[in-house]
């Protein structure tokens, strides 16, 4: 796989699709060569949830409420509950890591179709916790950030579970 952070053109919409497409790609590339039982082991003792499986889950739960329940104003139907609010990630180890990354890649392609689609003011169908609606450009600021932030944590759970660094 090759990443690149460098975008194509200088516009603002390439270079936040740009940004956003490398993060998601540094979370796949994370997940190369990791065995079954690797991504289903949660190494942290003070974070039972936190597996690469449930961490790759959630940023594909992540991208699906911003655009679709957010962005376009649909009815939430992720897998959390109020009594599970983190389900997506304890449901992520009885997917297979394979069928989770061909998931967020499927899904990341028909969002980058979803993005190329509407200006980047336009503005959410749906609102943000505080009521207020926001634009396409946040939400792939918001989504930038989080896939990064992310990074970080598969980052240390890989290094945790096999030993790999430098991904």
């Amino acid at each position: 796989m090759t990443r690149t952070d460098t975008p194509p053109a200088w516009d603002e919409r390439t270079q936040l699709t740009t940004f956003l497409d490398y993060t998601r790609d540094t979370a796949r590339a994370k997940c190369e060569g990791l065995s079954a039982e690797g991504a289903r082991t949660a190494p942290l003792p003070g974070s039972p949830l936190m597996t690469v499986s449930g961490l790759i889950n959630h940023l594909r739960w992540v991208e699906y409420y911003w655009f679709q329940v957010v962005f376009l104003g649909e009815e939430d139907e992720g897998p959390w509950t109020e009594e599970d609010p983190d389900r997506e990630m304890r449901i992520a180890v009885d997917i297979p890591l394979p069928e989770l990354l061909r998931a967020y890649a499927d899904q990341s392609a028909r969002y980058r179709e979803l993005v190329a689609a509407h200006d980047l003011d336009a503005r959410s169908q749906g609102t943000v916790r505080s009521g207020l609606t926001v634009d396409l450009r946040w939400i792939l600021h918001h989504l930038i950030e989080e896939t990064a932030r992310h990074n970080g944590h598969l980052d240390i759970v890989r290094e945790l579970v096999d030993g790999t660094t430098g991904v």
